[in-house]
């Protein structure tokens, strides 16, 4: 919008953050509890010119308001917030730089990085503790005035045991696809196009899980070595998209690309950052919260002049303020209400759990709030239960309804495969992690089983690499973990070798069998089922190029078959996703217990059995958990052989084979023999050939 004539300000409404739009005009509030003046500073429509600097003239309770008449949606503006500069007493308030509204629904023009954007002088000997006096309006992005948008329509509403899960990066996902139009490649509108759909619903997912989409930024040190934050998590405000996802309108965008994924009947889930912002700590610039009001937002050390840091990125989010709580809150509900969003999973959640005094409690401020919301508390929640502060790991202690990534499971699983695990950890694994989850009436579907992320090798490198080939992110190969329970076949990367390519193969089926039959809710990571690799890189957060952008051209089609079908197989038959946790315990209807583990010889594993080195094969007899209404289909038997070829003795009865890892494409075939061959590196799934009773599902 371009201003005409004088613009005029007047007192306005604190009850509404942000900035919201009426026949009227436009009103403004921006909460600071230690300001002495604010600013409203209105832009020329691509950001360049500052036309209209007006004070906004109300202040009640911290929350600074002002109404502006006759202005539109599409005016650009940012803020100027006065108050002491006093870094040893937690406050930096530096009117000479622009600031973007935490509320902003959109915002435009880039972050260029300069030394005007901190609120210090750069070099000064006094370093922080000085005060910069040039003008940051030209290198900040500028948030943008929009209308609200109509309720979204609800999503699928998939029930947890039908999840499925796979996570994914807009860019990443369509950067190389050479089925979507190339002018939407790398964008929202990409994401949803047909092709990607259409390759989601084969493969079984119900839920696509974004990394961040919040406006985030490039870390300078990142852009000094010419490579860009590609995952996104380092958020500069929670309200607005992304803007280098879009095309012209961001909002709508991603909007329409939530629909359309709704239509195909696959829910949306963002990874949000909440613990933390791209500001740094105090040697980093002032961008938002740190100029609005830095000792209400963020948490700070008892001399008020340094950052907690729980989260590794320079500072931590002050989660227990209720105002930086009450933002939080109404960003998830906007995203919820106004884009359509399923759910979402918490960055580094067990910041979010810490207390005034930094302690983890699961009757944290923003987890109580979080569960009571009546809008929050019918999406999905998923938790990464740690950081990397004190006590910061916390599996298995966020109470109901979140679920949770389960990292156990995944180094469990890796242990196994690779031959140095055990069965009692197998075990644990697949049947849910119940010593872990089953507590406080959690469900089994808690557990976010997971082979790989974004943050690791992909399944691929699992089975390709022994060490991190981490060099191209500027790190001297120092970043990333350094142990991958991971196993490269005696070739470290791509070999050529007929039998260390069948090898790494046969691995690779075994696994995403494994995950995608045990109890809890699998997440598959984009690009594990074409065979993706990331070249050994496992923490790729710089690599915004074809080291992380999925290569469709070489996608194995063989593999996305079978993960299709193992997906089917699952929807198919709920005994193997199951709600509560199998416990082996008698079942009334016919006092067979829910859960037998089996040697080879058919006979059940005793203590040493468990944890008897040169690990083999184990069998898993499944049924309806005893604690659940008898609604299952018939009994299945799962075998899992990391060893050598062996033979499996079945159970009684009649079992017909459904999936045979070592042998992907064979077809269903009913077994009346006793016993069956298994091949090494292989998982073997049975279904009893007659089905028990099945009684409607409550």
């Amino acid at each position: 919008m371009r201003l005409s004539g004088a613009v005029h300000i007047r007192p306005g409404c604190a009850a509404a953050l942000g900035a919201t739009v009426s026949a009227e005009g436009v009103n403004f509030a921006l909460f600071s509890a230690h300001a002495t003046r604010v600013e409203l500073c209105l832009f020329s429509p691509n950001g360049q010119t500052e036309q209209a600097r007006l004070t906004l003239p109300e202040a009640e309770g911290g929350i600074w308001s002002g109404f502006v008449p006759g202005l539109k949606p599409g005016a650009v503006y940012g803020y100027r917030v006065h108050g002491p500069y006093e870094p040893e007493a937690g406050h930096r308030f530096n009117p000479n730089k622009l600031l973007i509204d935490p509320y902003a629904r959109q915002v435009v023009g880039p972050l260029v990085w300069d030394d005007a954007l901190m609120g210090h002088e750069v070099g000064h000997p006094r370093g922080d503790l000085s005060f910069d006096t040039r003008d940051s309006a030209p290198f900040v992005p500028k948030a943008v005035v929009c209308a609200a948008l109509p309720p979204a329509a609800p999503g699928p509403r998939r029930p947890w045991d039908e999840t499925v899960i796979y996570e994914a990066h807009v860019k990443g996902m369509t950067a190389r696809h050479p089925a979507v139009p190339r002018g939407l490649r790398g964008t929202y509108q990409g994401l949803a196009s047909q092709p990607v759909i259409d390759h989601l619903v084969r493969l079984g997912i119900t839920a696509i899980e974004l990394l961040p989409v919040h406006a985030f930024l490039d870390d300078r040190f990142l852009v000094a070595q010419g490579l860009r934050n590609y995952w996104g998590y380092q958020p500069i405000g929670f309200f607005a998209p992304e803007p280098r996802y879009g095309l012209s309108a961001p909002i709508l965008e991603i909007r329409q690309m939530v629909e359309r994924f709704h239509a195909a009947g696959i829910e949306v889930i963002l990874d949000v950052v909440f613990n933390h912002s791209g500001e740094s700590d105090e040697t980093g610039p002032t961008l938002a919260f740190r100029g609005i009001d830095n000792s209400s937002y963020y948490r700070l050390t008892e001399d008020g002049r340094h950052y907690i840091n729980d989260t590794g990125t320079g500072n931590t989010l002050n989660l227990s303020h209720p105002m930086m709580l009450r933002l939080a809150m109404d960003s998830l509900r906007y995203w919820v209400e106004q884009i359509g969003i399923d759910g979402f999973r918490f960055d580094l959640a067990a910041t979010l759990a810490r207390g005034k005094r930094g302690g983890f409690s699961p009757r944290a401020a923003f987890l109580s709030t979080l569960r009571q919301d009546p809008v929050l508390a019918r999406v999905k929640l998923i938790a990464e239960p740690w950081d990397v502060g004190p006590g910061g790991y916390r599996l298995g202690e966020f109470p109901p309804p979140f679920a949770e990534w389960n990292d156990r499971y995944r180094d469990g699983v890796r242990r196994f495969w690779r031959g140095d695990g055990s069965r009692a950890e197998l075990a644990r694994r697949i049947v849910g992690s119940a010593e872990i989850f089953d507590v406080s009436g959690r469900l089994a579907t808690t557990s976010v089983n997971f082979l790989s992320a974004h943050d690791g090798f992909t399944l691929q490198d699992v089975v390709s690499f022994v060490k991190k080939h981490n060099l191209p992110n500027g790190e001297g190969n120092r970043d990333g973990h350094s142990e991958n329970l991971s196993d490269n076949f005696g070739i470290e990367g791509p070999s050529d070798d007929p039998a260390i390519t069948a090898a790494r193969a046969a691995r690779k089926r075994a696994m995403l069998a494994t995950l995608l039959l045990s109890q809890g809710t699998p997440m598959l990571l984009a690009g594990d089922e074409i065979g993706h690799s990331q070249r050994g890189n496992n923490n790729a957060y710089a690599q915004d190029n074809d080291t992380t952008w999925l290569d469709w051209a070489a996608a194995d089609p063989d593999l996305v078959a079978f993960v299709a079908r193992l997906t089917a197989l699952r929807r198919a038959h709920p005994v193997l996703r199951q709600r509560r946790f199998l416990h082996s315990g008698l079942r009334a209807e016919d006092g067979l217990r829910d859960l037998v583990w089996r040697l080879p010889s058919g006979e059940e594993p005793k203590g040493p059995d468990w944890h008897a080195p040169g690990i083999c094969c184990l069998g898993a007899e499944l049924r309806v958990a005893a604690a659940a209404p008898c609604w299952g289909a018939a009994a299945a038997f799962l075998v899992l052989n990391p060893g050598g070829p062996t033979i499996m003795r079945l159970p009684e009865g009649r079992w017909r084979m459904m999936l045979d890892s070592a042998d992907p494409l064979a077809p269903e075939a009913e077994f009346a023999a006793a016993e069956t061959p298994v091949a090494a590196q292989s998982v073997q799934l049975f279904i009893a050939a007659a089905p028990e009773p099945v009684q409607e599902r409550p």
